[in-house]
Parts: structure tokens; sequence; C-alpha cells
């Protein structure tokens, strides 16, 4: 039992740190301040042909094309009218490649970086062998709201790798 208690506070503990939480829906989530490149308004999008319906396309960002996510279609909820809030948080993910590159993931609205503490955080549930929670890092509790802190390399490598491959 000290073992597991151990493992599991040696996980949380390089958890912690500093998160840019964000809204999607009525759902907050939390990604690595580390893992941010920038937070842009949202902008054009071009489509590209033979994308999964969350991958919106690609954007010109000071030369560079960069694809785009939307992350309420990735994670099956409905979709919402754009507003002044919502906006496209570029974000450095690893490729399974081991070549890192850029993605920007369309939020409803940025709410804050904030510090997570080891013991604000704790393991994701098991929701049984039907559900992949891989994406995720845990779930923090701040202020009485719990977050859910993203794996963003797990959650958007893929389209990523995709989507540069037929830019």
């Amino acid at each position: 039992m000290t073992e597991v208690n151990e493992t599991t506070t040696s996980t949380t503990r390089t958890l912690a740190g500093k998160y840019l939480t964000f809204v999607l829906g009525r759902e907050s989530y939390g990604i690595q301040v580390l893992k941010i490149r920038e937070i842009i308004r949202f902008t054009d999008i071009t489509a590209v042909p033979q994308m999964p319906h969350h991958v919106k396309g690609v954007i010109n960002l000071r030369g560079k094309i960069i694809p785009v996510i939307d992350l309420r279609a990735k994670f099956g909820l409905n979709s919402t009218e754009t507003t002044e809030r919502t906006c496209i948080v570029v974000v450095q993910v690893a490729l399974a490649s081991g070549v890192t590159s850029q993605t920007g993931l369309i939020v409803d609205a940025v709410e804050e970086v904030t510090n997570i503490a080891a013991g604000d955080i704790e393991e994701t549930p098991d929701f049984g062998g039907a559900f992949d929670t891989e994406c995720l890092l845990g779930m923090a509790k701040i202020k009485g709201v719990v977050k859910t802190l993203l794996d963003i390399d797990r959650v958007v490598a893929a389209e990523t790798a995709s989507a540069l491959m037929h830019v």
C-alpha cells in the first residue's frame, strides 16, 4: 500500500507547476505552461481536404503554416458560436517521430495561468476499459472547481502529423 502511495505522490509531484486553464463548454481544462507558445484571437482558418471533423484546417502565423484543431469537436462536445472570447491557443507538441511542431487549439475562453500544487492534483479516475484516458495527466482541484489536466502531446499529435503531411 505504501508503494502505491509513493508512486502516486511522485507522479503528482512531477505534474505540479504552472498551467494555462481554459474553458470548453462548462468544463475547465489545463495545459502545462511550458507547452504554450502563444494565445491569438480567433482568425480565418483555411480548410484542408480529407481531415477529421475536428481538424478545422491551417492558419498562417507569421509565415508559418500551423494546423488548427477544434477541441470541442475533438472531445465530442456540441459546437457553439464563436464569441469575442473564443481564441486559438498555440501549443508545442512532440510528435511520435520525435519532431516538435506547433498546433493551434480552438478554445471557448482562456481563464488564467495558475500554479497547481502536487496536493491539488489527483490521478485520473478509472472509468473502465471502454474509455481512453491516456490523454489526461490528472485532475486538479482549484478554488473548489475540478479542472482536467491534458497531456497535449497525446491529444493532438496524430492529427498534427496528418495535417502537416497534407500541407
